[in-house]
């Protein structure tokens, strides 16, 4: 059985390293332990019934009804076994219980996403409040992330304040 839960201080080794890891092939940015740490808040973890790490995702609030879905990973061994799917689905759930109206993410798999029914959009479309933390990133500002967006049900054109 796979439990979904709050990331906690005892989670930030297991999410540094399979992030960092990925990240080594190219596959994701690399993200440091501090920033870990100050979004720790943002993250989910996916564990095994022993408490085994699998995987975790965060949902970073960006702006009004609007938030990022980022630092999505789960364990080598488990790839295409569907927690990231599900991890997505919990991030989006509590986003939406948030007021979140538009999600996106920032991402070298775009057919993942295209799988979680995200639309691949233009990066000059998302507003400018996206890049606060890009100025940071040794790829700025020639980020080579693919963006794609998601739309909630009830979302109507104009409603997020660009």
């Amino acid at each position: 059985m796979i439990t979904y839960r709050p990331a906690k201080f005892s989670d930030v080794e297991n999410i540094h390293k399979v992030l960092n890891d990925y990240a080594k092939e190219g596959l994701m940015l690399p993200r440091s332990r501090n920033a870990i740490y100050e979004n720790l808040r943002d993250y989910i973890i996916a564990v095994d019934a022993n408490n085994h790490f699998l995987g975790c995702g965060a949902l970073h609030f960006v702006w009004d009804k609007l938030a990022e879905i980022r630092s999505l990973a789960v364990i080598p061994e488990l790839k295409h076994s569907g927690i990231g799917r599900n991890i997505v689905e919990h991030l989006e759930k509590e986003g939406i219980a948030r007021g979140v109206k538009m999600f996106f993410s920032l991402t070298y798999q775009p057919g993942f996403f295209s799988k979680c029914d995200y639309i691949q959009t233009d990066k000059a479309k998302l507003p400018q409040k996206v890049w606060k933390e890009c100025v940071h990133c040794s790829l700025y500002p020639y980020c080579d992330e693919i963006a794609f967006v998601k739309t909630t049900i009830d979302y109507e054109p104009g409603e997020i304040l660009l």
